[in-house]
């Protein structure tokens, strides 16, 4: 009697997979925001929630209507949509006007996904470059603050929050006049570069500062980040090499100085930093994969913050950097893949050989 057939399946590494597909690890990341948006709609109001719920609903939609177009399989269930549409409005002020967050929304999806070919296939943060075109596009409306937990802000909106489209807003100075003693419409980078008053570290730690609708309390973000680190959905590592690279950098140009520049606790803090840090630079598709490369791409982004901070003509630095660094991250994959074992070291410009030399002779 014959024996029966074996037949041996071959795969290739990894053997052993983590039960965790996209959804799982976008769904998280929304419950990690969540504690930042409520925070957000304490501090600022009914006009940040209309915020945060403009930019996902606008992101959505995009993602329907594109993939619908290029007769892609669904990709709503994914949550990748709502979390780049959730990220653009936490980058944004308070009171930007809604129809401009669903632009931004729309123009996260189009050229920072979709364009690309979809997720997992694109080269910048969707969420950074839908930032990015509304930084160019609306320069005075994302430049335009407001301060912080000024009264009735659950009952009413910031009056340039429901604006039509291409008019011009209603003053919000009698809603400014409102804030409570102490807070001020400016952000503390803004307040520093080019007013030269600093602003106490512990109310940068606990958000008792304004600035963008998700960026304020740093504490609470690096809380939340934690939580994504602890169930591996995080690198903790760019996180560590992007605050670490800030406050070694910072500090140096602080100790340089002699009091000219703010003190490395201000640097980590203030502004979009840890925001930036925790959950946009460590986007698992724009980030490198390499040991090497991933230290170098966080020490990239902080140093380049610092730069742009310190030495540019505009206050914040995060949005470029991590840009910067999502650019340079294929070569720094390319440049930092571990040898093979037994295999000899590569050399960045190999020597020519006999042969090749006497061919170009």
């Amino acid at each position: 009697m014959a024996e029966p057939q074996r037949i041996f399946e071959l795969y290739s590494s990894p053997h052993l997979k983590r039960p965790v597909s996209t959804d799982i690890i976008m769904r998280n990341v929304v419950m990690a925001l969540a504690p930042v948006v409520a925070f957000s709609t304490y501090q600022f109001g009914v006009s940040a929630l209309l915020l945060v719920l403009t930019g996902m609903t606008a992101s959505v939609a995009a993602e329907f209507v594109f993939t619908r177009m290029s007769r892609r399989d669904n990709t709503l269930g994914d949550w990748s949509a709502a979390v780049t549409g959730l990220l653009l409005a936490l980058t944004l002020p308070p009171g930007f006007p809604l129809w401009m967050a669903a632009v931004g929304g729309v123009i996260s999806v189009a050229l920072g996904k979709a364009v690309f070919g979809g997720l997992g296939v694109n080269i910048f943060n969707p969420a950074l470059v839908g930032r990015a075109f509304l930084q160019a596009t609306f320069p005075v409306a994302i430049t335009t603050w407001t301060p912080a937990f000024v009264p009735g802000r659950f009952i009413e909106t910031v009056p340039s929050t429901l604006a039509a489209p291409f008019m011009q807003p209603a003053p919000v100075a009698d809603y400014v006049a409102r804030a409570v003693d102490g807070f001020t419409g400016a952000t503390p980078l803004a307040l520093l570069k080019f007013q030269h008053i600093d602003t106490d570290n512990l109310r940068l730690l606990f958000g008792m500062t304004s600035g963008s609708a998700g960026e304020t309390a740093a504490l609470l973000i690096l809380l939340c980040g934690a939580y994504l680190a602890v169930r591996r959905m995080l690198d903790w590592r760019i996180v560590a090499a992007v605050l670490g690279s800030v406050f070694i950098f910072s500090g140096a140009f602080y100790l340089a100085g002699h009091g000219k520049y703010p003190d490395p606790f201000f640097m980590l803090f203030s502004g979009g930093l840890m925001l930036g840090a925790v959950f946009m630079a460590t986007d698992m598709v724009t980030s490198p994969t390499t040991p090497r490369g991933i230290w170098i791409y966080g020490v990239l982004i902080g140093a380049v913050t610092v730069v742009i901070r310190l030495k540019g003509g505009l206050p914040e630095g995060v949005m470029y950097a991590i840009l910067l660094g999502n650019g340079v991250a294929p070569l720094i994959d390319t440049l930092t893949q571990p040898r093979i074992y037994g295999a000899p070291r590569k050399r960045l410009f190999p020597q020519k050989t006999a042969k090749q030399t006497e061919a170009t002779k």
